[in-house]
């Protein structure tokens, strides 16, 4: 059985970036963990970029915020730092993050401390195991950690190894997961929607035309998401396929960016999948109240004419899962993420 790391207390005070390390204005890529505070920041010249988080008030880590090279952040502040006007639904969407809905039964996705005591023995939790190293650059900088899925019995069901890696471009941060999953025992990624990379952002790059309604989780509970003020909300997907707006969700694409507007900014978050990934090209998860996610896993739950996938992992199998996210200040035509696509591709074989 592998070790776990014991959970301590996370002050909230220090979800924002160390004040010591945006002063000390280190150049390049700069990847500084802090164990005792349950976070590693990532700065580029002395400025936030993101950090990786692993919070006892969340369930699995996360990197949050994450910061253009303009200093525009483009995730939601809650759960963690709630902002004015935000929505406050879905406790469990925090930053970006990796997991999934339903494995052997248990819903790693849903799980926050809001789950009803009765509920908590259908969950799952991503524990942080160990930081395996770091690496800082000019214009990249690595890190490399070790995490445990345990069902809600208790059981440690999958071994997660990721290596992150944090690049500088010109009017562009990206950040690229490496993700290695070893089966413990035998595990199902029963064939469902909430999976498997996701992310929420701020509510400009929300849809304008947005209304809320009730979505279910995995095990059918329902979650409220309230109608809001859409006024600042500019957000507009756009796939691969050509496909745009709200009718992006259930469709499949190599890639998927969503462009938005914030006072004089622009800005286009992208997500880039890989042929390597099981599932290939995925499925976009992706909601006009600020879900932007990738799930290549789900299939019959996005087209009811296609048979379940049920992705299954034998005891000691691995699986490698590669994604790309891309911060870019501005918009870009679709044959740019093409190419980016191509090029990423060629990157990770």
């Amino acid at each position: 059985m592998r070790s776990i790391a014991v959970p301590g207390v996370f002050a909230a005070a220090m979800l924002s970036i160390s004040a010591s390390i945006v002063a000390a204005a280190a150049p390049g890529v700069q990847v500084i963990a802090n164990e005792a505070q349950r976070r590693v920041d990532i700065t580029i010249d002395g400025q936030p970029f993101t950090s990786y988080l692993w919070p006892t008030t969340l369930k699995k880590p996360v990197l949050y915020p994450l910061i253009t090279d303009e200093g525009i952040t483009v995730t939601r502040g809650y759960p963690l730092e709630p902002r004015p006007n935000e929505r406050v639904d879905h406790p469990h969407h925090a930053g970006l993050w990796f997991n999934y809905g339903n494995v052997n039964g248990f819903d790693f996705w849903n799980n926050s401390d809001a789950i009803k005591p009765e509920d908590r023995a259908k969950m799952g939790t991503i524990l942080q195991s160990k930081i395996v190293s770091t690496k800082s650059g000019r214009d990249r900088g690595e890190l490399v950690v070790e995490s445990v899925w345990v069902t809600g019995a208790g059981q440690q069901l999958l071994d997660q190894t990721t290596r992150y890696i944090f690049l500088r471009r010109k009017n562009a941060r990206v950040i690229d997961q490496v993700i290695t999953l070893k089966a413990l025992d035998r595990a199902v990624f029963n064939d469902d929607k909430e999976g498997v990379l996701g992310m929420r952002v701020a509510h400009w790059l929300e849809s304008p035309d947005e209304k809320g309604g009730v979505f279910l989780d995995a095990n059918g509970r329902p979650t409220k998401v309230d109608s809001t003020d859409t006024s600042g909300a500019t957000g507009v997907y756009l796939t691969s396929e050509g496909v745009k707006g709200g009718a992006v969700w259930s469709t499949r694409g190599k890639w998927c960016a969503l462009t938005g507007h914030t006072g004089d900014h622009t800005v286009t978050v992208a997500i880039l999948d890989h042929p390597k990934n099981p599932g290939y090209p995925t499925y976009w998860h992706a909601r006009g109240y600020g879900l932007f996610a990738a799930n290549p896993l789900g299939r019959s739950i996005f087209d009811p004419k296609q048979p379940a996938f049920n992705f299954t992992m034998e005891k000691d199998q691995a699986v490698t899962f590669r994604y790309r996210v891309i911060l870019l200040s501005g918009e870009a035509a679709p044959e740019k993420w093409n190419r980016e696509a191509e090029q990423f591709a060629a990157e990770y074989r």
